[in-house]
């Protein structure tokens, strides 16, 4: 949708609208984007855990790649949210990344009996 079409009228909460009030907000937008990642990373993570799972690892082994993703996550948002360099977000996303490949390979290892 296109900011400028939009128009703000007078209301008793905004009585003296004003056209910039309409133009996109950079946090806003840098938070919507956050989220919108989390939506496209998140499924695969919930599914490949619970099958990785399922595989009976050791507990050790099944905490430091599952918490391992978490911090992943949690310093990739950090990184987004507070600005930082597209290299600093593109290595926590590439940690996270790599903890799903690993959770799937050994997922399937286990499934055809190796």
């Amino acid at each position: 949708m296109e900011h400028s079409s939009l128009r703000s009228a007078p209301g008793p909460k905004n009585p003296e609208p004003n056209p910039k009030q309409l133009e996109p907000n950079e946090r806003v937008e840098r938070i919507r984007r956050i989220l919108l990642n989390d939506l496209e990373n998140l499924p695969f993570f919930l599914v490949a855990g619970l099958l990785f799972v399922l595989t009976e690892p050791s507990l050790l082994l099944a905490r430091l790649i599952l918490y391992g993703y978490i911090v992943s996550r949690l310093l990739h948002f950090a990184a987004y949210f507070t600005a930082r360099t597209h290299d600093t977000r593109a290595t926590f996303w590439t940690v996270g990344s790599l903890i799903l490949i690993f959770m799937t390979c050994r997922t399937l290892v286990a499934a055809l009996g190796y």
